[in-house]
């Protein structure tokens, strides 16, 4: 793994990801990609703006937005695809990780071969 596959943010999403840092005042601000314990299957996702990396932050950059991924989240997302879909319904992120081999009904939750998390009751 390289440190430049953590995560790819496509064009859709970089542009819904511009938004929501402008509506939270963080136009120079950065997206941060993290994974927690929790949910049903035993890992979530978790996506916020920040100011500033920390030491232990992987940079990466797609289409101007400045993407955070922790070092120690990095193998569980890795190759991960962020992607933005528009519907008639509306539209929200998606998330597709090749690394994950079980996930919940909601799609929110999964775990990998290697980490399952801390599951919890749905």
């Amino acid at each position: 793994m390289t440190e430049q596959n953590a995560i790819i943010l496509t064009e859709s999403a970089s542009f819904a990801v511009k938004d929501v840092l402008k509506s939270q005042n963080l136009e120079d601000g950065y997206l941060r990609v993290s994974v927690t314990g929790g949910g049903c299957t035993g890992l979530t996702y978790q996506m916020s703006g920040d100011e500033q990396p920390s030491d232990d932050d992987i940079i990466l950059e797609y289409y101007g937005v400045k993407v955070l991924v922790k070092k120690s989240d990095a193998p569980v997302l890795n190759g991960t695809i962020i992607d933005f879909k528009e519907s008639m319904m509306g539209g929200g992120f998606t998330i597709d990780n090749p690394n994950a081999i079980a996930s919940c009904g909601c799609g929110t939750s999964f775990r990998t071969k290697d980490v399952v998390g801390t599951p919890e009751d749905c």
